[in-house]
């Protein structure tokens, strides 16, 4: 079933992208994935590009269009390329950070940060997770203690990605250790306040060109104008209120690297014999990859929607926790399906089936787990 969701302006922005990923990122990709790390000047070059913060104002360096669907493409045309773990810097920096910096930035914060972030000079990152906390954000132990014109913090956070190259955290904090949901508010830290260090690099199953860092605060003086948002404790609300965002951005990389993984595995089964025949002409090739673009079609057309309901302010956090946990479930299936077709060459690391599956693991876990999305949803339900 043909999509309708893109038009000619977003078609020609994704031949403009995909021209940027073939230049700037596909040659280098085995390079970043050994040093574990993608560099800094990827931020910055695509933010000259101007596929950075394509919703700041043009006045403050951006592009000056809300429209998600740009981010879409993005998405989308990072799986297709290979260039998933440089490319999960991107989407975090334009899907996820951006938005808490356009909704409680103040004027003086926004011609402080948005420049820097539109240009990529100014790489950001989220610091929700906390060592042993799990999906129970309520129960984070790092705090920032108001004193006089600056909050002392002190805590970790764990598993936070774009955590070594970013300039910008902000750090979910208790402000009021005494209450759970209240008590939490967004501090943005800066690369070089005393106090803020970097642990080691995280060494991780796949996306390894993505920096996953453990961060440590001990006694960071962080200047109260750094606060998100008009006053304390308006933590959780904030979070809540962008996370169907960043979970719609997870399930739309997911259904493309699904959609990615039966392209390459068609070519495959077409080309690769066995028995005197191509694989892909056996009853059970066909049936298992009839199943696999049934499933991606319709999700792709559900997710469509969903980008529809964003972009009009309607998307609500239980349709964004359905597309975000049935998507991640379906790129697993559809990768072990696909490697398992490919035969003992998809086990190869130089074969892009194989880096999917190592990829993809992870999709079911950050952003919330599937069983955290099932939670949201029953919830939505009447069944709390």
């Amino acid at each position: 079933m043909r999509r309708t969701l893109y038009e000619d302006d977003h078609e020609a922005f994704r031949a403009s992208f995909r021209k940027f990923l073939d230049v700037e990122v596909v040659p280098h990709l085995a390079e970043w994935d050994a040093a574990g790390i993608s560099p800094r000047g990827l931020f910055t070059a695509a933010g000259r590009s101007g596929f950075l913060g394509m919703e700041i104002p043009e006045e403050l360096g951006g592009g000056g269009v809300s429209d998600f669907r740009f981010n879409a493409v993005i998405a989308e045309e990072v799986v297709r390329a290979g260039a998933t773990g440089p490319g999960l810097g991107l989407t975090l920096h334009n899907d996820v950070c951006l938005p808490y910096f356009l909704s409680y930035c103040d004027e003086e914060q926004a011609r402080r940060w948005l420049p820097g972030i539109a240009s990529g000079e100014l790489i950001t990152a989220i610091a929700m997770t906390e060592p042993g906390m799990g999906s129970d954000l309520a129960s984070m132990t790092t705090t920032a203690r108001r004193d006089g014109d600056h909050y002392v913090v002190n805590g970790s956070k764990t598993f936070i990605s774009n955590g070594i190259n970013a300039d910008l955290v902000i750090t979910a904090v208790k402000t009021d250790p005494g209450q759970r949901h209240k008590g939490m508010s967004l501090l943005v830290l800066e690369r070089g306040m005393a106090g803020f260090e970097r642990g080691r690099n995280l060494d991780k199953v796949g996306l390894h060109a993505q920096d996953t860092a453990e961060l440590s605060f001990t006694d960071v003086r962080v200047p109260v104008a750094n606060l998100l948002g008009p006053e304390e404790g308006q933590g959780f609300a904030q979070l809540v209120a962008n996370l169907p965002r960043e979970r719609l951005s997870l399930a739309i990389s997911a259904t493309a690297a699904a959609r990615t993984a039966l392209e390459q595995t068609l070519e495959h089964v077409k080309s690769r014999t066995a028995f005197g025949q191509p694989i892909g002409s056996f009853q059970n090739s066909r049936f298992v990859l009839a199943e696999i673009d049934t499933e991606v079609d319709l999700a792709e057309h559900y997710l469509d929607d969903c980008v529809r309901a964003l972009d009009a302010g309607e998307l609500t956090a239980a349709e964004a926790a359905k597309a975000k946990w049935w998507c991640t479930e379906l790129q697993g299936r559809v990768v072990d399906r696909c490697l398992q077709l490919h035969g003992g060459y998809g086990y190869m690391t130089e074969y892009p089936i194989a880096r999917a599956w190592q990829d993809a693991r992870v999709t079911r876990i950050y952003g919330g787990t599937t069983e955290i999305m099932k939670e949201v949803i029953g919830r939505s339900l009447g069944l709390s």
